[in-house]
């Protein structure tokens, strides 16, 4: 295991923490990718599963925000499907579709197939993570996987889908399927993330991306204990850790409890719901991470400065309703067609603030 870095100056690990940052911090959440020149530049020549398993690639794709946009945390470039082809499952990431399952997992048979994360095939990723460990200086590096629930959306659906009906179904038809499946992604989830903390990353966030298709009731019997099982096992290595879905206003509690293990609890927040309101859910001794929409970005510098002002504003709010902290960010990932000098006009402003 790499030594813990010492950046005592970082104003996202502060503010992660629950300690006072020295400014508000900003990161971007898909801040590495297709809004970038210079990242579609190296993509013409590489597929996207190619770049993720290529450390030098991943490497310079990491750092190419933190050059342009002087944010205060890198996020390691890679895929929630990446542990998956890790533990040999078949699968691609379709231009225009996303990912793609050759053979989706919709039996027992086919549960107890599936294998454990083989570190062999993800030695890439930790090259990665210590090539960037070096080249970031006193920036944090956030390492991330997708979560249980949503690994098991993309291996039932057999891909993306708008409805996951396939996989609720098994999860209300066949509860102990069901369970057994989300054991071994848990499994699969924890795997990977120790590859990362015991490479150096600093920080790491859970991406549960299509948990806002369950209600509070399905998420606490199917969901919330594989999550936290997460959260809890990894405790133990000290770092900042967030948990993050899209639509999941009315999950911002459950998820707050699953992620009460951790050292330093962030719940990220999308653009649907207030900061403060959000505070109110999730409960005091936990930092809020968000949440201005995406799409304003596409608006224009003067309605994006506004915006921007009004999600300070209420991350402040929230911060004096009991949040630990406030971290600035999208309320998503960033959209292809956002102006980058956008993006580095946003950080600016929001470090003044």
């Amino acid at each position: 295991m790499s030594a813990r870095r010492e950046l005592p100056e970082s104003s996202f690990l502060a503010a992660a923490a629950g300690r006072q940052p020295a400014r508000v911090p900003v990161w971007f959440m898909r801040q590495a990718g297709r809004s970038l020149p210079e990242y579609r530049a190296l993509r013409a020549q590489h597929s996207m599963l190619a770049a993720c398993f290529d450390p030098e690639l991943v490497c310079e794709i990491t750092l190419q925000p933190v050059r342009r946009h002087g944010v205060d945390a890198a996020i390691l470039f890679s895929d929630i499907v990446v542990p998956l082809r890790g533990a040999g499952v078949d699968l691609d990431i379709v231009p225009d579709v996303g990912p793609v399952i050759a053979d989706p997992v919709r039996t027992a048979a086919d549960i107890a197939a599936l294998r454990p994360l083989d570190p062999e095939r993800v030695t890439a990723v930790a090259e990665a993570v210590s090539l960037l460990v070096g080249a970031l200086g006193d920036v944090p590096l956030i390492g991330f996987a997708g979560a249980p629930f949503t690994l098991a959306s993309y291996l039932v659906e057999g891909g993306p889908s708008r409805t996951h009906a396939r996989t609720k179904a098994m999860m209300l038809a066949e509860p102990g399927s069901w369970h057994a499946l989300m054991t071994r992604l848990t499994d699969l989830t924890i795997a990977f993330l120790t590859v990362q903390l015991d490479h150096g990353v600093d920080a790491i966030q859970l991406f549960d991306s299509w948990a806002g298709t369950l209600s509070v009731a399905d998420y606490r019997s199917f969901v919330l204990p594989h999550s936290a099982r997460v959260f809890a096992t990894l405790a133990g290595a000290g770092v900042p850790m967030t948990h993050f879905g899209v639509q999941t206003a009315e999950l911002l509690g459950a998820m707050a409890e699953a992620i009460r293990p951790a050292p330093a609890a962030v719940v990220g927040v999308d653009w649907r719901t207030r900061l403060t309101d959000a505070a109110a859910r999730v409960g005091a001794g936990i930092a809020l991470q968000g949440n201005l929409d995406p799409a304003v970005l596409l608006a224009g510098w003067p309605v994006t400065e506004r915006a921007a002002r009004a999600v300070v504003a209420d991350g402040r709010a929230a911060v004096a309703a009991g949040a630990s902290g406030h971290v600035f960010n999208l309320g998503h990932g960033v959209l292809p067609e956002s102006d980058p000098g956008v993006l580095t006009e946003l950080v600016s402003l929001v470090h003044s603030l």
